[in-house]
């Protein structure tokens, strides 16, 4: 396949023309004029009624957000690199702040609030599947997760949570001595169209004008299910070695569900595109140039997985003060494997390898390039197509990253399709050394 390069013109014609977050609940801030600049601190601007849990900023203070109105327009990538205050990081530790800056503001403005631990989460097992019990006193959820334990290794056992199903060939998973969880996502939150907004077990249980769109309700169950594994260990499953897959839609959960969780050791997001490893910005440029590609202003109508207010950046996704180069940097310096299919032109194939290519500049700077990978080949039909091309690089990740001990190279950044990175266009920042 040949590059596509007739999106360049337009973007260079446009370009001429233009915190420790709490996992508690919704937690309103103060409506008034922020003082911060940067990617998303006010600067000047007004700041709007958050009703994401606190957020501790790279420089001390609770993060506030500018209102979509005053939110600047930032036609390249956002440097993931320059914190909300306008002040670069210059130490890994930093990269701690920048996660929840980023988190704070994905939540804000596109995911709506992640819900922190309720008081009472635990766990049953009962040989083929993990009965989860959540309570805050007044409110009861339930759900259960199969399992299928691996007929080779020791446990507990390193386990791979799949977001809806597996299609990164769990058997030969199993074979590998790991085990797979399958997590009932559209039990919490439902995902038929755009009528299943506020429909499921989260919203039955938080109300059903909660915020959060159904991708932060499915990490939100799948905390639940990791808090669930820590205390049952009757399930032989061990909750230090644990991943998280899916694909398409389920894909773009999965990547959600690894950014906001630091107890998922390995992300694996399978063609997951507009909402997942595509770039919003990437994405509508790659259709101005004649691409068949979804894009924000498509998604918005199509399903609930992101808050309702989301859809006030239909046509203005350049006032994002983040894109999805950082929702997949939230997950270093843990590992993310990126698997994409080149054929998939509406997934944003290209918006896919070059957010990716950008997101893992922040696993470089940080000393760790082997720990994300991207691989893009073309697999055919869309989430049946994984086969023998992809299962070495998936296996060298779970050998490293889940079950340990692995050394087979980590290191890979591969598209078949042709495509070159435009660092000098999308990722115009200078990458420092942490």
């Amino acid at each position: 396949m040949q590059p596509r390069i007739a999106w360049i013109g337009p973007f260079a014609a446009a370009l001429s023309a233009l915190a420790c977050w709490s996992s508690s609940r919704p937690h309103p801030s103060t409506t008034g004029t922020a003082g911060a600049s940067g990617t998303g601190g006010a600067g000047g601007g007004t700041a709007l009624v958050s009703d994401v849990a606190p957020v501790t900023t790279c420089a001390g203070t609770e993060a506030t957000y500018l209102t979509p109105a005053s939110l600047p327009a930032i036609a390249s990538l956002p440097d993931p690199f320059t914190a909300m205050d306008g002040t670069r990081i210059t130490q890994a530790a930093q990269w701690d702040c920048r996660r929840d800056e980023i988190g704070g503001q994905a939540q804000q403005y596109e995911l709506g609030p992640k819900p922190g631990k309720p008081a009472s989460v635990t766990g049953s097992f009962d040989g083929t599947q993990i009965t989860v019990t959540v309570s805050d006193g007044k409110s009861t959820l339930t759900f259960s997760a199969p399992v299928t334990l691996p007929s080779t290794g020791s446990p507990p056992y390193p386990a791979m949570i799949g977001i809806g199903g597996i299609t990164i060939n769990p058997t030969g998973l199993n074979a590998l001595g790991v085990a797979t969880i399958i997590f009932p996502n559209d039990t919490i939150a439902l995902q038929n169209d755009g009528t299943s907004r506020d429909m499921g077990a989260f919203y039955d249980f938080y109300g059903k004008t909660h915020t959060a769109g159904a991708m932060i309700a499915w990490a939100w169950g799948i905390s639940r299910l990791i808090d669930a594994l820590e205390t049952t260990p009757s399930a032989e499953i061990d909750p230090t070695r644990l991943g998280v897959t899916g694909c398409s839609r389920n894909g773009k959960g999965a990547l959600i569900a690894g950014a906001f969780d630091d107890r998922i050791a390995l992300t694996i997001p399978q063609e997951s595109g507009s909402g997942g490893s595509a770039s919003w910005r990437v994405s509508d440029v790659q259709l101005a140039g004649g691409g068949n590609v979804q894009t924000l202003s498509e998604i918005v109508q199509e399903n609930v997985w992101f808050r309702s207010s989301f859809a006030q950046f239909s046509s203005t996704a350049t006032k994002l003060p983040f894109d999805h180069h950082e929702i997949e940097g939230m997950v270093a310096p843990r590992a993310l494997l990126i698997v994409e299919n080149t054929v998939q032109e509406w997934l944003g194939n290209l918006s896919t390898y070059t957010d990716s290519m950008a997101a893992h500049e922040i696993w470089q700077a940080l000393g760790i390039p082997d720990h994300m990978g991207v691989y893009q080949v073309n697999s055919g039909a869309h989430c049946v197509g994984f086969g023998a091309a992809q299962m070495p690089v998936v296996t060298a990740y779970v050998q490293k990253f889940l079950i340990g001990g692995g050394t087979a190279s980590t290191n890979v950044l591969k598209t078949d399709g042709g495509y070159s990175y435009d660092q000098a266009t999308w990722a115009p920042w200078e990458m420092p050394t942490l």
